[in-house]
C-alpha cells in the first residue's frame, strides 16, 4: 500500500461487510396470504412473524428508457404530461389548469439517533436503510422546488415548464386558498401570494405554523383545505417505525393537524397514524379521508396499510397497536390505555403497498366504473417478498363507503425482473378530470385519460 491510499477503519469495513450480507440473507421470510386477503374492510391478519434479520426486498430503481411509460387499464390512455423532472413527488392543480409539482426529496437529518443505540447493529440498521432509500432510488439530493407545468394546446403534453418558486424545505402538499398558496415544508407550513396564471413566484414565503421535524424519519407533509377555505388539515408522519427513538421524539407527530387559516392557530385533529400521506375530502358527505402507511418488520403479511376516514379527535393505535386492537408487543413501554382506545381503520390496502397520494374520482373525465371512489398511487414495498404495491389503484366508493376491491388503473412501474421504471406518488384530478401521477423514480408526470 503506498502513502496515498486511504485505509477505512476497521469498524467501517466490519459494517459495510455486515450490512452487505444482511441485504443478501434477509430475504428467506415471504409472505403466506394472497394479497386480496389483506384488502377490504375486514383484511386477514397473519400472525406477527419478526426476525432478527428484517425482509430487505427492494426493486432497484432503473428509470424508463427512451419514450416508454407505464400500462393503462382498459378503458385508458396515458401520456407524458412532463418527463426529466427531477424526483416529483406531489402534484397539484391551479384553477386556470396550470399543474404544480413539488420537486422534493428527504432532508438531511443531522440529529438524527443511532435506533438501539451506539452499537455494531446499530450502525448495521443506519447502513442498510441507506442502501435501502439509495437502491429504491431516494438517495439524490432534494431540488427544494415546485415546477409549474402547463399544456397550452389541450394535448396531454406540457408546453411550459417554468421554476415556480424554490428554496424550499422537501416542500410536498399545496393548496390554494383565496390568493394564497400554502405550502408543507418538512418543517413548516408557509404560504406566498398567488395571482392567477403567474408562471414564477419571487416572494419570500411566510410562516404559518411550525411542524414536527427533527429527526424526520417520515418527512413527506401533505396539505389540505376544507371546503370553505377556514380551516387546513396536514399530516405528520412518525419519527420511527414504532417509536424506537423514544416516545418524546414522537410528540405531535403520527397525526393530522386542523390549522386556522386565519391565524395559522393549531390543533391535534386525529393521532396514531403511522405515517398518513393523501388526503381528500369525500364529494358527497365531506368526510375526510386518508391514506397510511402502516409499520414494518413483522413479517411480509403485516401489517395492511390502509385508506380510511378520519374522525376528529380519534386515535387509530400507533405505535402500541394496529387494526385496533392488536397490539404491537416489540413496543416499550406497553399502554393498554391506548389500545383500548385505538379504532380500526376503515379499508385494508394490502400489506406494505405504501400508499402516499390518493385523489377522489369524479364522472367529468372517467369512465362510468370509474367516477365514484378513490384513487391511490401505491410507491412501493421494501419489507415484502414479493413486492407489492408499484401501481395506481381505484376503490370504488358507494353512498361515501368503499364499495370493492381495488382495481389496477396505471401498472408496469416494474421489469419482469423487478427492477422500477417508476414509482407513482402524488395523485390530482387536472382541470379536464383526467387522472395525473407523480412518478418520483421515472422522472415524470402522468396523465391518464378516457380511450378515444
Amino acid at each position: 500500500m503506498n502513502r496515498f491510499t486511504t485505509r477505512r477503519p476497521a469498524g467501517v469495513l466490519t459494517v459495510m461487510a455486515v450490512a452487505s450480507a444482511v441485504l443478501l440473507a434477509a430475504c428467506s421470510e415471504t409472505a403466506k396470504l394472497p394479497p386480496e386477503r389483506t384488502t377490504g374492510p375486514t383484511p386477514q391478519l397473519a400472525a406477527p412473524n419478526p426476525t432478527l434479520i428484517p425482509t430487505v426486498n427492494i426493486a432497484p430503481a432503473v428509470g424508463w428508457t427512451d419514450t416508454a411509460g407505464p400500462t393503462p387499464a382498459s378503458g385508458f390512455a396515458v401520456t407524458a404530461l412532463a418527463r426529466g423532472l427531477d424526483h416529483p413527488r406531489w402534484v397539484y392543480v391551479l384553477p386556470n389548469g396550470d399543474v404544480l409539482v413539488a420537486e422534493s426529496n428527504k432532508p438531511p437529518k443531522p440529529n438524527e439517533p443511532k435506533d438501539g443505540g451506539d452499537g455494531l447493529f446499530a450502525q448495521i440498521r443506519q447502513k442498510i436503510m441507506g442502501m435501502v432509500m439509495k437502491r429504491a432510488g431516494a438517495g439524490t439530493p432534494s431540488a427544494n422546488r415546485i415546477t409549474l407545468l402547463r399544456d397550452t394546446n389541450n394535448d396531454g403534453v406540457a408546453e411550459v415548464k417554468e421554476i415556480f418558486l424554490q428554496n424550499l424545505t422537501s416542500p410536498y402538499g399545496m393548496v390554494l386558498v383565496g390568493n394564497e398558496l400554502f405550502i408543507a415544508n418538512a418543517d413548516a407550513l408557509v404560504k406566498v401570494p398567488y395571482t392567477e396564471g403567474q408562471t414564477k413566484i419571487t416572494a419570500a414565503p411566510t410562516l404559518v405554523t411550525d411542524l414536527p421535524a427533527g429527526i424526520n424519519h417520515h418527512w413527506t407533509k401533505n396539505v389540505i383545505a376544507n371546503r370553505d377555505g377556514t380551516k387546513l388539515y396536514v399530516t405528520v408522519g412518525s419519527n420511527s417505525n414504532i417509536g424506537e427513538n423514544g416516545i418524546p421524539a414522537e410528540e405531535g407527530r403520527a397525526a393530522i393537524w386542523e390549522v386556522d387559516v386565519k391565524s395559522g392557530a393549531k390543533r391535534l385533529f386525529a393521532s396514531g397514524l403511522r405515517n398518513p400521506n393523501g388526503l381528500g375530502f369525500e364529494p358527497d358527505t365531506q368526510v375526510l379521508w386518508t391514506v397510511v402507511n402502516e409499520r414494518d418488520e413483522i413479517g411480509s403479511d403485516l401489517v395492511p396499510d390502509y385508506l380510511t376516514s378520519v374522525k376528529d379527535g380519534a386515535f387509530y393505535g400507533w405505535p402500541w397497536s394496529y387494526y385496533g386492537g392488536h397490539v404491537d408487543v416489540r413496543v416499550s413501554p406497553q399502554r393498554p390505555d391506548m389500545v383500548a382506545k385505538a379504532i380500526p381503520p376503515d379499508f385494508a390496502l394490502g400489506s406494505h403497498v405504501a400508499p402516499l397520494g390518493m385523489t377522489f374520482s369524479n364522472a367529468r373525465g372517467m369512465p362510468g366504473d370509474f367516477a365514484n371512489g378513490v384513487f391511490i398511487g401505491e410507491h412501493g414495498s421494501w419489507n415484502r417478498k414479493p413486492l407489492s404495491g408499484y401501481k395506481v389503484v381505484f376503490v370504488p366508493f358507494i353512498g361515501g363507503r368503499p364499495s370493492g376491491a381495488p382495481v389496477d388503473v396505471l401498472t408496469g412501474f416494474l421489469t419482469a425482473d423487478e427492477k422500477a421504471q417508476g414509482r407513482p406518488v402524488g395523485v390530482a384530478l387536472d382541470k379536464s378530470g383526467a387522472l395525473l401521477v407523480a412518478d418520483d423514480v421515472g422522472n415524470a408526470v402522468w396523465r391518464v385519460s378516457k380511450a378515444r
